[in-house]
């Protein structure tokens, strides 16, 4: 197993481009499968998750050809939906939580889908109810293996209807999508996710030849189509990648340029780092972190009540930064809450922070209250384990800020999220090695 050995306290300088967003690659790479044509799709990251769900679906019969790095052209014209009832899709398939999203393609094309019980972070409770109750909505019949967890969903025809989503869910509203577009008549999908993953999904959809209205909002309508053809498209700079990128350089007090950051699309991110005292600067469409020489101050509300960070579904803040905005407070000027609502194992990493010196109380599985160091004594350098992807990073930056040697292990997490993540910090002045 590998792990990262890191001299922490180093000034950082330089430019860096984000990756491909992960979490819009892996519903884009599952939507080839609506089409016997070719896809050709730009900026895929070269991460764990995403080199499984490309495995997965060449195992499936899908030819993938790499055009050149970050860029493979995916055809679907000879499926073999035999690899669906076999022992190795049972492992494939439950190694990561991204291919839940092959059972809405599979299911509007050829009539039926399975799926085990799928991986991925171990952040709380991740169920799969908005998924296939949507899907019994279009007119799938549903079947569940308690024994071996393995999900079964089969139709002769989808028909559109109205589904109104228990909950905002992007891989749920994503399976949905994805079916209803090769459904019989109307589909609303209510309660919709309108993340950027989601209308960059819409886009690629309707330039394969598909109806979808209402995109960017929580409202979508779909009109089926007989079939979809080939297209192109470019997958989107990864938001918490950048967010990630933001708390390295406030927390080593760096000077960091991040290029095309696709601003348009990265909602309230800028906003709540701001209003941890982070100076953002946009210049065209890079955002540079200026030096932070005098520490960074939290703005607490207009009334000085003590700030609240929480998570919510787009355009609310993504979940996925909250790790990243609790390990920067831990050396802003004052305190904050952060609220974790969505999982509630998601926050259980602190524990290691607090080992390295970090002032914050575990409230509950949801909630922590962070006490700012100022810059006044750094973090200790120390060993620890990365828990899961968002976790394994934001321990990443506090070991990079922390003076001494850390080692991480369990690397794997961060690298089924972050491409190359120690060559790039190199590249950036961090000592790190990979042992």
């Amino acid at each position: 197993m590998q792990a990262f050995k890191i001299q922490g306290g180093v000034k950082l300088s330089g430019d860096v481009t984000p990756q491909g967003a992960k979490n819009e690659a892996l519903q884009i790479i599952c939507a080839t499968l609506l089409t016997p044509e070719e896809i050709i799709i730009k900026n895929i990251p070269d991460i764990i998750d995403i080199n499984k769900l490309i495995s997965l679906l060449i195992s499936l019969g899908v030819k993938v050809k790499k055009l050149k790095p970050n860029t493979f052209s995916f055809k679907a014209d000879d499926v073999n939906l035999d690899y669906l009832n076999s022992e190795k899709f049972k492992i494939d398939g439950k190694s990561l939580r991204g291919s839940i999203m092959i059972v809405g393609p599979l299911l509007a094309r050829f009539g039926k889908a399975y799926i085990p019980r799928p991986g991925g972070d171990k952040i709380g409770r991740r169920r799969l109810d908005t998924h296939f109750e949507g899907l019994i909505k279009l007119g799938a019949k549903f079947t569940y293996n308690k024994e071996d967890y393995f999900y079964g969903v089969e139709s002769k025809k989808l028909k559109g209807t109205y589904i109104l989503l228990d909950e905002a869910s992007v891989t749920g509203t994503a399976n949905v999508l994805m079916a209803s577009v090769l459904a019989e008549g109307e589909t609303t999908i209510y309660n919709a996710a309108c993340e950027p993953y989601i209308q960059q999904l819409c886009k690629l959809l309707t330039s394969m030849g598909a109806n979808i209205k209402g995109i960017g909002s929580n409202l979508l309508t779909i009109r089926g189509v007989n079939s979809l053809g080939g297209a192109e498209h470019s997958v989107l700079p990864d938001m918490i990648e950048i967010g990630s990128w933001i708390g390295l350089a406030a927390m080593t007090k760096s000077t960091i340029r991040i290029k095309n950051v696709s601003w348009e699309n990265l909602g309230v991110i800028p906003n709540v780092f701001r209003s941890l005292g982070i100076n953002l600067i946009q210049e065209d469409d890079d955002i540079v972190i200026p030096e932070h020489k005098n520490g960074y101050e939290i703005r607490n509300y207009i009334d000085g009540s003590i700030l609240s960070i929480s998570d919510a579904p787009w355009p609310g803040f993504s979940p996925d930064l909250l790790s990243i905005i609790l390990v920067v407070a831990t050396q802003a000027r004052g305190s904050v809450l952060i609220h974790q609502k969505m999982f509630e194992s998601r926050l259980f990493f602190v524990d290691k922070l607090i080992d390295m010196g970090a002032k914050i109380i575990l409230c509950d599985p949801h909630r922590a209250t962070v006490i700012g160091h100022d810059f006044k004594s750094s973090l200790k350098a120390t060993s620890m384990s990365s828990p899961d992807i968002r976790a394994g990073i934001s321990l990443l930056i506090a070991a990079l800020s922390a003076k001494g040697e850390s080692v991480i292990q369990n690397i794997e997490q961060i690298d089924r999220g972050y491409e190359n993540i120690d060559k790039r910090l190199k590249a950036l002045g961090a000592k790190i090695e990979r042992v």
